[in-house]
């Protein structure tokens, strides 16, 4: 039985919610510093890479889809230089529980109750054209229940990225154009106009310059601004990537996915909090979507 829309999108903010902290987690960044990569730099890459194991460095970048290619590929050869996908996902595994439990105190134990439902969720659906999605359900399953629950959440957050990506493709629509019509999720005076987002993910300008032309080709975009067709676009697009991820939270259940809400939903300000203090006040835009 599927769920109502409204229950889907507050899982998909609720997956965001619960893995954006990691990304600028200091002890984690530390933990991949211990393992050669200097200052720990790339770490909000390449814990996410790591389960694609030996991939090249365009296969990585097609995967992530938004993120420059050469912004991967500078990554990737800084931490292939010194260890391997297997020591950074084990970095990643050493940070979860620890650093949960200091930037949302109490919500493990919440989750870990969580883990069976949320795993049959991601068993529950196809793996093709997911790449994100196929290798990390793929890993070994922790024995630990918080960070089991914490790595099915993620897989099922990697999904609905994956779907996003193919719905994307399917419109014709590359990396810079995906980071300028994500402007339409977010407050444009908190960014400081649209292009915010393309640009942190490595973009320059001959780039977001292309991707304007791109897009006013398509009719979303008057110069260097999105237009309402645009944004309307945009708004689709999310509606039909939550429709895309649907079936897994019904496998879910409706009553585990309600508590997962429930569980996660009372921490957002302080998860924003942290990746605030951690990252600056504009990172991980899908926690400030305007949608919530």
């Amino acid at each position: 039985m599927m769920l109502d829309s409204d229950l889907v999108r507050r899982a998909g903010h609720a997956g965001h919610d619960l893995v954006g902290w990691l990304m600028w987690d200091q002890p984690a960044i530390s933990r991949f510093a211990d393992l050669g990569v200097p200052n720990g730099a790339g770490w909000l890459i390449a814990w996410r890479l790591a389960p694609l194991g030996a991939v090249s460095p365009a296969a990585a970048a097609a995967a992530t889809y938004s993120i420059a290619p050469h912004v991967v590929e500078a990554v990737m050869g800084l931490y292939r230089a010194v260890t391997d996908e297997d020591a950074i996902t084990a970095a990643r595994d050493d940070s979860i529980v620890v650093g949960l439990a200091e930037v949302a105190p109490g919500l493990g134990g919440h989750l870990a109750e969580l883990a069976d439902d949320l795993w049959r969720g991601a068993d529950a659906v196809h793996a093709g054209a997911r790449p994100m999605f196929a290798a990390t359900r793929a890993a070994p399953r922790p024995q630990d229940p918080i960070l089991s629950a914490w790595l099915a959440a993620n897989c099922l957050r990697e999904l609905r990225a994956d779907n996003h990506w193919a719905l994307c493709a399917a419109e014709d629509l590359d990396g810079v154009e995906v980071g300028l019509l994500h402007a339409a999720m977010v407050e444009e005076r908190e960014y400081d106009g649209q292009e915010w987002i393309a640009r942190s993910r490595g973009h320059d300008d001959t780039a977001i310059a292309a991707g304007w032309a791109r897009l006013a080709a398509k009719g979303l975009a008057d110069g260097h601004r999105l237009n309402d067709a645009g944004r309307d676009f945009r708004l689709e697009l999310e509606r039909r990537t939550d429709a895309a991820t649907a079936p897994a939270w019904a496998a879910v259940g409706r009553e585990a996915t309600t508590n997962f809400c429930a569980a996660v939903g009372p921490y957002h300000d302080m998860l924003l909090a942290r990746i605030n203090a951690t990252a600056g006040p504009r990172w991980m835009p899908a926690m400030r979507s305007n949608d919530r």
